[in-house]
């Protein structure tokens, strides 16, 4: 039957909506916290090459951009001849999934009428997958935890018993893990019959068809948009925390006709220690940062992310070759953005933001009874993964956003849903003011963060932080953003990565990075100035300091506040 361009496009959004409630399914029915509450996932359908047709809206870059990759690995792993109804596949190899073992990656054929039309394909970020835990500590893959191989989860509708006992035997949080794993299963079910509902309703037998449809046009419309930007190549850098030692990433950006080049050459070498970043991951999010900069409307699909093209040198700190350890692999992928931009905003200036805080502020806080006295009888094990966030970057028409995580997008999780999941305490979670850097547009605020363990607990907290030494840049003469802090409560100092003890009755107290500012702070909109002092944004130091702000419109602004008025 042929469809008209409208059928086809009315079918495009179709199959997007299709996905977001694939993504949503998963949302509702995770058991873990970083999934239900931080929407750290991915979802999307393919054509029975393994080319992504559609992502869902709810999700990662990081996700996304690399599962993009991932069912191509499926089919040449499993073989076409060794598909079938009733199949799940599964994985959470780093290099073929999306870029450490506590991603799993399940894919799920789609059968309509006896035949083969496509696949569904879901991420999620699992709490604990054995080893030595969500952390940057080990020293190879081997140790980071539990290997799963492209394999089946399910072969003809029966679950594959020996995995799942494999795996229940590998892990703290067993219950938790075999949860996700069925939760992934249901979410790309929901896809499928969502899928078949859609063929049957437009008379299809397969979606050749509207894969080219989508694939063309996206094809041409990204193609167009680079063809418009200048033949030109430029040079990015920047220099992050790292383990033990600084880190540094090199790109070179070239626009050539139809696509457009990012070269890694010149980036540090591999880490010791677990923040190495696989390829595949570099790339999902090198591609994103040019992608949002220049054709952000384009739905993410395989065609549309082709031209991006990305290139590093084996065994760099960007394209890490197996057995380099990659736990915390988001550390350095989530910095790739802001590197590409330092290059990227000198072939085509004032277009993008100034540099954010980066990689999330996460922390997993691994509770147990205390050993230094008797712990009371309630006392238990736990593991409590919680994501948060310092500020992004301003923009150069906008201020950055408060306590909100560019470029992954992953969204910062509540307290009570933090404190649901184990005798964990959030003592302080609050913006921190003077953190985002001045500028004619300001960067967006980091936070505030204590925490603590209920009575009768100590723990260690896994930190994965950056941004201590080398907060963000600002560009075009804004300021750069607050740096990271984390302590004890007590004073005592604590290293922004690794896992470290955490007594009886102590607290870890942490300040999150800003984003940077852009453009002169002494150009910023006067009404503006006032409305950050009022908010708590900015102190009156920072809005004399910084922006010129004289002491009696400071004083007239602390006046209406304490006569409650609104700016």
């Amino acid at each position: 039957m042929e469809h008209s361009r409208v059928s086809y496009q009315v079918m495009w959004n179709r199959l997007i909506s299709v996905v977001e409630e694939q993504a949503q399914a998963l949302v509702r029915t995770a058991f873990s916290t970083s999934v239900r509450e931080a929407g750290d996932l991915s979802a999307g359908v393919y054509d029975t090459h393994g080319r992504m047709l559609a992502q869902a809206v709810t999700g990662t870059p990081g996700h996304v951009n690399a599962m993009a990759d991932a069912v191509a690995h499926f089919i040449r792993r499993i073989g076409r001849e060794n598909i079938f109804d009733g199949d799940v596949f599964i994985t959470n190899d780093p290099w073929e999934g999306t870029g450490h073992l506590h991603d799993i990656t399940m894919v799920t054929p789609s059968f309509h009428k006896g035949a083969l039309v496509g696949f569904f394909a879901c991420t999620a970020h699992i709490v604990d997958i054995g080893g030595r835990g969500f952390g940057a500590d080990a020293a190879s893959v081997y140790e980071e935890g539990l290997y799963i191989p492209i394999m089946n989860f399910a072969e003809l509708g029966q679950v594959n018993a020996t995995l799942v006992n494999i795996v229940r035997g590998n892990v703290r949080e067993p219950d938790q893990l075999i949860g996700d794993m069925y939760a992934l299963t249901s979410c790309n079910e929901i896809g499928h019959r969502r899928l078949i509902d859609m063929m049957q309703e437009f008379d299809l037998s397969q979606l050749d068809g509207i894969a080219d449809f989508i694939l063309d046009n996206s094809r041409r419309a990204t193609l167009e948009r680079i063809a418009a930007l200048p033949r030109q190549a430029a040079e990015g850098e920047m220099t992050i925390d790292g383990f033990d030692k600084p880190i540094t990433l090199k790109v070179k950006v070239t626009v050539h006709e139809d696509r457009i080049v990012s070269d890694f050459s010149g980036s540090s070498g591999l880490d010791k220690k677990g923040i190495n970043c696989p390829l595949v991951y570099a790339k999902a999010y090198a591609c994103y940062a040019l992608k949002v900069a220049i054709a952000p409307e384009i739905p993410n699909n395989a065609a549309s992310l082709a031209p991006f093209e990305i290139e590093a040198p084996a065994n760099s700190i960007v394209n890490a070759l197996h057995p380099a350890p990659v736990a915390l692999r988001h550390i350095v992928g989530h910095f790739v953005p802001d590197t590409v931009y330092d290059a990227f905003d000198k072939i085509v200036p004032g277009l993008v933001p100034a540099e954010g805080a980066g990689c999330l502020c996460n922390f997993q806080v691994s509770l147990r009874p205390r050993s230094d006295a008797p712990a009371p009888a309630d006392a238990r094990r736990s593991e409590v993964l919680t994501f948060n966030s310092g500020g992004s970057g301003a923009r150069p028409e906008h201020d950055g956003l408060n306590a909100t995580a560019f470029p992954s997008g992953v969204m910062t999780m509540p307290i009570e849903a933090t404190e649901h999941a184990g005798p964990v305490i959030i003592w302080r979670k609050e913006l921190r003011p003077d953190s985002g850097g001045s500028g004619k547009t300001r960067g967006g605020l980091g936070q505030f963060m204590e925490v603590g363990a209920m009575p009768g607990h100590e723990f260690d907290i896994q930190a994965m932080f950056d941004r201590s030494q080398y907060p963000a840049r600002g560009r075009r003469g804004g300021h750069q953003g607050a740096a990271t802090t984390i302590a004890q409560d007590d004073g005592s100092s604590m290293h922004v990565k690794g896992k470290q003890f955490v007594p009886h009755g102590r607290k870890v107290v942490m300040a999150f990075p800003g984003g940077a500012g852009y453009g002169e702070p002494m150009e910023r909109d006067p009404a503006l100035i006032r409305r950050d002092l009022a908010r708590g944004y900015i102190s009156a130091e920072t809005a004399a300091r910084d922006y010129g702000l004289s002491a009696s419109e400071i004083a007239a602004v602390e006046a209406s506040v304490r006569k409650g008025e609104a700016l």
